[in-house]
């Protein structure tokens, strides 16, 4: 497949580095020759300096040959541009676009990017994918990771292991042995920052990071069986009023039993985003001023979410908010410089922006009957949900007969409805919906997997 991607920055190198190590045709585009060095120095990719949404650059980069367009520059009119030209001069069949100002996502204009005015297929929205993110973080406490699969009825779920986690030092067939009825599979551990798939006799230790596939009605006793038992958020203090904050705000307000308030430095923004939620108590001021905490609330506050623009002030407004009582703090950041450190620090839950859009993109990317993708650990693995065709080599054999590639494990199958935890003789039939993990290098074998042969047709 051949794809060009504009934008050299985070979200553009990551999705750059996953589509190079599947042998993709690969084509970066950037105005900044510094970050484009970065790309040649890095990865196996074709990368230039130029202005994405210009046609002669487009041409250059070989759009009249592209299989896809993502635009990911920091301008939103230059990404909307870009797959503007690459559809009218080039006939480009797929363009994805970040767009971040919510102007432009409001309802009232969702004909914008139809195909007749400025024909987007895909529009990627960090803010909102953010936010979400980490309301689904609010919903299922005592977890650094939540993602909803199968139309909600399966969970992925990620949590970290202290010295009390009941379930330490015991190998991970016992688990099995120790909750017969639980419908769960750990299916990656990151521990000290070095992430793998587990084999059955592998034990958890303290400070291990646990992703796990499970039934969502089994996700509260799962969770307890690894010692997570917290209550849900009542009262929560967001620290930051941009995109994200307000969003994440609104839609605390649309659920009962939680209350907010915002801590927004800018005047400005403090009176716009006090106009936008009528609910929630917005406090002008600097959330490392112990005052303002004082007056937010933080004695008595059971979350703080900081989603600044800042990593330090989302780092060091969280620790201070800890350090006064708080329980739990969810901290975004956007440097990985950060991410080794937040364990140690005491940050409960690092939310990346790119990790979330580079997971959103990747499902638009995949092939056969992929339904779903998202990037684990930093880009060290996938989990997949897709639908098993009839011409599928899953169907009709026991998951001990299929060769799978390397570092792959399945999670979990959804049938007509119902969730059924996979065992080595679990045989998988059409229709059937497949959730596994595949490491990074394994991830086109996987696809393979699900793809639709000729015959199909």
């Amino acid at each position: 497949m051949k794809v060009i991607i504009c934008g050299a920055g985070q979200v553009g190198f990551s999705i750059a580095r996953y589509l190079s190590q599947e042998n993709n045709d690969v084509t970066v585009i950037d105005q900044s020759a510094e970050l484009i060095g970065k790309i040649n120095d890095s990865l196996d990719v074709q990368a230039f300096v130029g202005y994405a949404s210009h046609p002669d650059v487009l041409e250059r980069a070989g759009a009249a040959e592209a299989d896809m367009l993502i635009a990911v520059t920091f301008a939103d009119e230059v990404n909307m541009v870009a797959c503007q030209v690459a559809h009218s001069l080039f006939n480009v069949p797929t363009k994805i676009a970040r767009v971040r100002h919510q102007s432009y996502l409001n309802p009232v204009w969702a004909d914008l990017f139809s195909h007749d005015n400025m024909p987007i297929d895909v529009i990627i929205s960090p803010e909102l994918e953010v936010a979400e993110a980490i309301r689904r973080r609010l919903v299922v406490p005592g977890t650094i990771d939540m993602i909803p699969l199968a139309e909600g009825k399966v969970q992925a779920i990620g949590v970290r292991c202290d010295e009390s986690c009941p379930v330490i030092n015991t190998p991970l067939r016992q688990l099995t042995e120790l909750f017969p009825d639980l419908g769960m599979t750990v299916v990656c551990i990151n521990r000290g920052g070095v992430p793998f798939i587990p084999k059955s006799d592998e034990h958890m230790l303290p400070g291990d990071e646990v992703y796990f596939i499970c039934d969502a009605t089994h996700v509260p006793r799962a969770l307890s069986a690894f010692g997570h038992e917290e209550e849900r958020a009542h009262r929560v203090i967001v620290i930051g009023g941009g995109n994200i904050g307000l969003n994440l705000a609104r839609e605390i307000e649309q659920q009962e039993g939680i209350a907010a308030r915002l801590i927004e430095m800018s005047r400005d923004r403090a009176r716009f985003v006090a106009e936008s939620l009528p609910a929630t108590n917005v406090i002008l001021g600097d959330a490392l001023d112990s005052e303002i905490l004082d007056e937010a609330g933080v004695a008595t506050a059971d979350t703080v979410i900081a989603v600044t623009n800042d990593d330090e002030t989302n780092i060091l407004s969280s620790l201070l908010a800890k350090r006064y009582g708080v329980e739990r703090a969810i901290t975004l950041i956007n440097s990985t410089a950060y991410t080794p450190l937040m364990t140690t620090l005491g940050i409960d839950v690092a939310v990346s922006p790119r990790a979330i859009t580079v997971s959103t993109i990747l499902q638009h990317i995949r092939r056969g009957r992929i339904r779903s993708v998202h990037s684990l650990v930093d880009g060290f693995a996938e989990i997949i949900e897709a639908e098993a065709l009839e011409t599928s080599p899953l169907v009709g054999n026991t998951l001990q007969e299929v060769k799978f590639p390397p570092n792959v494990i399945v999670g979990a199958i959804v049938r007509d409805g119902a969730v059924i935890t996979p065992r080595v003789d679990t045989v998988v039939r059409t229709d059937d919906i497949v959730i596994l993990l595949a490491a990074a290098k394994s991830v086109k074998g996987a696809e393979k997997l699900f793809s639709v042969q000729l015959e199909f047709f």
